[in-house]
């Protein structure tokens, strides 16, 4: 590391004002705070609390918290399409991974060029710094889209994204929804074919060779969501790619159709546990989530609905779809959520019940948690307001009594 520190203060200069790289100056500044902590803090040393980390760093922790999600989607986009083509029992675990692996990476790589690219443009053109966001929101995008979604589709979905809900803004920090949810709702609502149904869950032809073959009579990709939606009767019966019925351990440990990072329970609560454990991620706001989806939903079970989305048990609502992974990675994020300790409860609740009566209320749509966050993005900072507002006015009460 002391070597590498070396040659980038020796060619420093080059990219500096004045050196003949100095055009480049927000890229080598960006290469060079991702590699080393920055030497330089804020001058008023009044008004900030320092400490020894940084925005990079923190958002490098979020991606290591994403990976065991990360992969097991890997690994379950490979299982999904073994099972569908009746050939889970041959193939071994390195079989079905590497076919994810291979499957999945070519979306994280369109994604973190064609945002990154953005940025860099942007940041040169300003003469500002890179920001550093879109590490997370590159990595974050694949896992919350079909493993079938056309790469060019993924490319135009994060290119408005960033623009449109992030640079037009201002750039990180600055953005009042999450981006990574804008591209997935840009594509739902300008590509639905490519988000919904059952073809875009389960890839059944072949990459670079590895599985392919024919697909199982009665094959079906739908997600487990999309089964209890689509059904006729008020007790839906969940099934896999093989027709088997679906335990409520199959869905918490993730072997089920649906976006590629959102089907695993116990990998998305490892990355919950480290979130937790280095203060990144508000508990008050993943609690709340739960608590006012799982109270929604149990309203729901007990109100005498026909649908089979409200008899859908309340625990099954917490565990499918996208509700976890949206409670860890996407509802918790600092820029577009509540920051008052009070808002975070009722920012957290107030997703939980909206994502559930999505679900239920609206056949069309049965996912209701990308809704939901954004819904509660916009109205993020109007929960603040009326948070502080109250302090206020308590404060002026007692004030007003002791004088």
């Amino acid at each position: 590391m002391k070597a590498l520190r070396n040659f980038i203060d020796k060619i420093k200069p080059t990219f500096s004002e004045g050196g003949k790289l100095s055009m480049f100056r927000s890229v080598f500044d960006g290469f060079e705070t991702f590699l080393f902590v920055p030497n330089e803090t804020a001058k008023p040393r009044g008004a900030h609390i320092h400490d020894a980390i940084d925005s990079k760093r923190i958002m490098i922790m979020v991606v290591i918290a994403l990976m065991p999600a990360l992969l097991f989607g890997m690994y379950n986009v490979g299982y999904q399409h073994y099972l569908a083509i009746g050939q889970a029992a041959d193939a071994g675990f390195w079989s079905m991974f590497w076919y994810g692996f291979l499957a999945v990476l070519p979306k994280i790589i369109v994604t973190y060029i064609v945002g990154l690219g953005i940025e860099f443009t942007v940041a040169q053109w300003k003469g500002e710094e890179i920001h550093e966001g879109f590490l997370v929101t590159g990595i974050i995008l694949p896992m919350i889209v079909p493993v079938d979604c056309p790469l060019w589709i993924l490319a135009i979905a994060t290119a408005f994204a960033v623009i449109f809900a992030k640079e037009i803004f201002g750039g990180t920090g600055m953005n009042i929804v999450n981006v990574a949810l804008i591209a997935r709702a840009f594509l739902f609502f300008a590509y639905p074919s490519k988000m919904s149904g059952d073809a875009v869950w389960i890839r059944t032809d072949s990459v670079c060779g590895l599985g392919a073959g024919n697909v199982i009579d009665g094959f079906s990709g739908a997600t487990p969501l999309g089964q209890v939606a689509t059904s006729t009767t008020s007790n839906a019966v969940i099934t896999d790619a093989a027709g088997n019925a679906v335990s409520i351990w199959d869905a918490i440990c993730g072997f089920i159709p649906g976006s590629i990072g959102e089907t695993s329970v116990i990998a998305i609560a490892l990355g919950a546990i480290l979130l937790l454990c280095t203060g990144i991620a508000s508990w008050k706001t993943m609690l709340s989530i739960f608590v006012g989806g799982g109270l929604t939903a149990y309203l729901f079970n007990i109100g005498g609905m026909e649908s089979a989305a409200a008899n859908l048990p309340w625990y099954y609502h917490l565990v499918l779809g996208g509700f976890c992974f949206g409670a860890v990675f996407m509802a918790t994020d600092p820029v577009t959520s509540a920051r008052t300790e009070c808002g975070k409860y009722i920012y957290g609740f107030l997703i939980g019940v909206m994502a559930i009566l999505i679900r239920v209320l609206n056949p069309g749509y049965p996912e209701g948690m990308m809704l939901a966050i954004l819904l509660m993005n916009v109205c993020a900072p109007l929960i603040d307001y009326c948070v502080v507002q109250v302090n206020i006015s308590k404060r002026l009460k007692r004030a007003n009594k002791k004088g």
